[in-house]
């Protein structure tokens, strides 16, 4: 089998880019021909692991192809980015222009047998008009329904196209609800295929004895993701047996506030920018439990990294977080009430007060968790993760892929 695997952003930095390396890391494994297109900066070109140079197509940004920074599927990246939302209609008419020709010019070269997008966005839709006689899936990744749900002027450019992919895969069932009634797909169309991660990298590790408690966090330095909360309450909390990881970057002002807010916390807090994945799993083997405070999230699979790792973990209440810790020991999470909502990713000022004392408290109740036993039992983690290697999850994909064929 040939695959064409798009999109549209860079193919690391973010969860849909680890998500779709491992997607290709089986494929190969499994014997299958690879050829991928990506948007990527102009001086920021990637080197892939077991990625000939032939066997990537860079659409190029900034000084490139395109004039403008690259369109992040979230308003906030680990990169510079521009937003969907402020692009103009002849900015967005070249972007679809250039992922077209080079879309294109690899459908030519390849001939792949199937064309596997990630998000339900502007490159998926782009693909489908120029090839609707090959089999197509493509991945949500929750980023881009945002988008949808963001940008009611860009639907028109997505929706129609996107209704005739051959098969959506989602993370998880509330994710396809939400496809079925964005897109109005036909849910027969949608299968939840799930997440995953690298069980390699991320192991159980024994912890060592508090104090102080290690926290960490990880992810973008977004207002999206919660961070600044989160560092207004440990600055209130001021607790010397606590000390908080941060691991992650971002741009922008968001990011810049976060960093400050940080350095009002002293050397309570390290930070440690943008980790790779190898270095975010031995960060995780040193630290006692997990923080999420994100107000949006599809299915975050940094949970299942940091409880294969021995972490606890603490987190807002969103489905996916539920989801993947419905059947987990009591022991290893706390939940923090999400709060009312004014956007799909921003609280209400009203209720900050509130939250913020949830998320105390929770912080309180996790650090005598850890004090009470430091490594949770490695039986329990696994009995939480075990359904989650990429093995695991590409054997559905591949399933997708197959009855795409025999149509």
């Amino acid at each position: 089998m040939k695959i064409l695997h798009l999109i549209s952003q860079h193919p690391e930095s973010t969860g849909s880019g680890y998500y779709l390396q491992n997607i290709i890391n089986q494929a190969q494994l499994k014997g299958y021909d690879n050829l991928l297109i990506a948007g990527v900066s102009d001086e920021n070109r990637p080197e892939l692991p077991g990625m000939p140079p032939n066997a990537v197509h860079f659409v190029t940004f900034n000084k490139g192809q395109l004039d403008f920074s690259i369109p992040g599927m979230s308003d906030v990246m680990p990169y510079p980015s521009s937003r969907f939302s402020e692009l103009t209609p002849e900015q967005l008419d070249r972007y679809e222009c250039v992922f077209a020709e080079t879309i294109t010019e690899a459908v030519q070269q390849f001939s792949p047998d199937i064309i596997h997008s990630h998000h339900l966005w502007i490159v998926s839709s782009v693909a489908r008009k120029l090839f609707p006689r090959i089999p197509m899936v493509t991945s949500c990744h929750s980023t881009d329904l945002r988008q949808f749900i963001n940008n009611r002027h860009l639907r028109s450019r997505v929706l129609e196209p996107c209704r005739e992919i051959d098969k959506i895969l989602a993370l998880n069932m509330e994710q396809k609800n939400q496809i079925e009634d964005l897109f109005g797909i036909d849910g027969k169309r949608i299968h939840i295929v799930g997440g995953g991660f690298d069980r390699k990298l991320f192991t159980p590790r024994i912890k060592k004895e508090p104090p102080p408690v290690h926290i960490i966090y990880a992810g973008k330095l977004s207002f999206a993701k919660g961070v600044d909360w989160l560092l207004k309450v440990f600055r209130e909390l001021d607790d010397k047996d606590l000390h908080l990881h941060l691991a992650g970057s971002g741009t922008g002002k968001e990011a810049q506030q976060c960093l400050e807010l940080a350095a009002k916390c002293g050397k309570h807090v390290t930070l440690h920018g943008r980790l790779n994945q190898q270095e975010l799993g031995q960060l995780m083997g040193r630290c006692h439990f997990f923080i999420l405070p994100s107000f949006y999230e599809g299915l975050p699979l940094v949970l299942l990294e940091a409880l294969s790792t021995g972490c606890r973990v603490l987190t807002t209440n969103l489905s996916g977080c539920r989801e993947l810790l419905e059947k987990a020991d009591d022991d290893l999470f706390e939940f923090v009430r999400l709060p009312i909502m004014t956007q799909i990713d921003r609280p209400d000022e009203t209720d900050r007060r509130a939250l913020e004392h949830s998320l105390r408290k929770a912080i309180m109740r996790m650090k005598e968790k850890v004090i009470g036993s430091p490594s949770p039992d490695t039986h329990v983690l696994d009995a939480v993760t075990s359904p989650y290697g990429w093995e695991s999850v590409f054997e559905r994909i591949e399933c997708c892929y197959v009855k795409c064929l025999e149509r």
